[in-house]
């Protein structure tokens, strides 16, 4: 089967996008997969030892995987005005938002095999206008009119070394997110994750552990009613639907390894309680995959880290991960065609 390369977008070109991309080029460039670099070109020049000599511009994705064992392809879409490494500035966020559309549009139009995406910042998109929580909401907007097969994201999933988890309610104030629980917003989330398992990770039974809210799982009810009232009846639904599914489980005692043998992925209820574990686990390989959507979509599971943008200083490592996963998920979903 022919295999198109991964477009990747260079996030925030004031963070460490440009450097942790042109790291990845260098770390996979002889491994049997093939990607390019949706941005501006002088971006990754500045962030490269070697400067431009090792970049080279393309006019399609065609183009991509013959030079990719040799210099990193890019696809340039230049900022209005050069990036300062450390400096985010809302003048850079239309090119960053250009950079996604652009990615999204060869993903659904097959002439890429995914979509893979650098750290944004919000705060600078947010003062341009930008009026989504983040990337998901925003590829789910982009996507949304293509249509889904099956259940519809999107989803957020988190995957560290054998732990994945799902979330209900991501973005939005703690407090928030006990009102934002519902049974059909568990379902959903329960359902779209049951056909990733199956879908993208190769996984013929998935198990389905859903996480309870309160303190012991509510000590039914003693604590909190947020479990009898809207988690056990969406376990149940699940359950009906043909999903594997149990729970409420206490989140304290869900993601020890002996824990994490008994279900394939953990659906959450709220940020932490999904991110916490992941990142105690695996804090510089964690991957984020957007579920639910017509697309493949993977991205670090970090920030644009400004601190340290523009010093040699960033690890590579989540975006090496996110790059490998979203070749194997694309890999499967063109051998399942």
């Amino acid at each position: 089967m022919k295999r198109r390369p991964l477009a990747l977008t260079l996030g925030d070109p004031a963070g460490v996008g440009p450097e942790i991309t042109v790291k990845a080029w260098q770390a996979l460039k002889h491994e049997p997969l093939s990607f390019f670099a949706v941005g501006d070109f002088g971006a990754l020049a500045a962030a490269s030892p070697a400067g431009a000599s090792i970049l080279r511009r393309i006019r399609s994705p065609q183009e991509a995987p013959r030079i990719f064992r040799e210099a990193l392809p890019v696809l340039d879409l230049p900022l209005s005005e050069p990036a300062v490494a450390g400096r985010p500035s809302p003048a850079a966020a239309a090119s960053v938002i250009q950079w996604i559309e652009t990615a999204v549009a060869l993903a659904l139009g097959a002439e890429v095999a995914g979509v893979v995406t650098a750290p944004i910042a919000k705060a600078p998109l947010y003062e341009a206008g930008f009026k989504f929580p983040g990337h998901t909401e925003f590829l789910g907007e982009l996507t949304a009119a293509a249509g889904y097969d099956g259940a519809r994201g999107p989803i957020m999933m988190l995957t560290a070394q054998d732990l994945r988890v799902t979330l209900v309610t991501v973005h939005t104030a703690l407090a928030r997110a006990p009102s934002l629980l519902s049974v059909e917003a568990i379902v959903k989330t329960g359902l779209v994750t049951a056909q990733a398992l199956r879908r993208d990770f190769g996984v013929a039974a998935p198990r389905v552990a859903v996480a309870g809210l309160n303190p012991h799982a509510g000590e039914s009810g003693s604590i909190g009613r947020e479990e009898v009232d809207i988690v056990e009846p969406a376990v149940r639904a699940l359950r009906d639907l043909g999903v594997d599914a149990k729970g409420p489980f206490p989140a304290d005692s869900l993601f020890p390894a002996e824990m994490r043998a008994r279900y394939d992925a953990a659906v959450c209820l709220y940020h932490d309680q999904a991110l916490i574990p992941v990142k105690m686990l695996d804090f510089w390989g964690g991957v984020n995959v957007t579920l639910g959507l017509p697309i493949v979509r993977t991205s670090p599971d970090h920030g644009t880290a400004f601190d340290i943008a523009g010093r040699d200083l960033a690890r590579p490592d989540s975006l090496l991960a996110a790059i490998r996963l979203a070749d194997q998920i694309a890999r499967r979903r063109q051998a399942a065609r």
